[in-house]
């Protein structure tokens, strides 16, 4: 059974950072493209970064230069480091596992908050 558990969301001021993580099992974690999504309210879910299995990753311009994606594979755990956070980073943000084997999966998701 493929799971994807995200964790870290919370509440952080403008300018702070947060760390998210996604603990992955059920399928082999090192073969699949990873990334993360999120979707605000009232808007349509957008990716925001991914990472392939060659580690090449790709950001939304949104994010360029603030959030790093980063994988580790001994511990089936893909992170979405946050920093300089922006009242528009609010969203659920949902994990994200590509592959031939198992398709494409979704985590539950996790609330990030910006606000003062």
């Amino acid at each position: 059974q493929v799971q994807l558990v995200e964790s870290g969301g919370g509440l952080v001021q403008p300018g702070g950072f947060l760390r998210l993580s996604c603990r992955a099992s059920g399928f082999t974690f090192s073969s699949a493209i990873m990334s993360w999504h999120r979707q605000a309210p009232g808007k349509e879910r957008e990716l925001v970064a991914v990472m392939g299995t060659g580690d090449t990753t790709h950001y939304a311009d949104s994010v360029k230069g603030r959030f790093t994606i980063s994988r580790d594979n001994a511990k089936n755990t893909v992170y979405l480091q946050m920093k300089n956070m922006k009242p528009e980073d609010t969203a659920v943000y949902y994990c994200n596992a590509l592959s031939e084997r198992i398709g494409r999966q979704w985590g539950q998701g996790t609330q990030v908050t910006v606000s003062s």
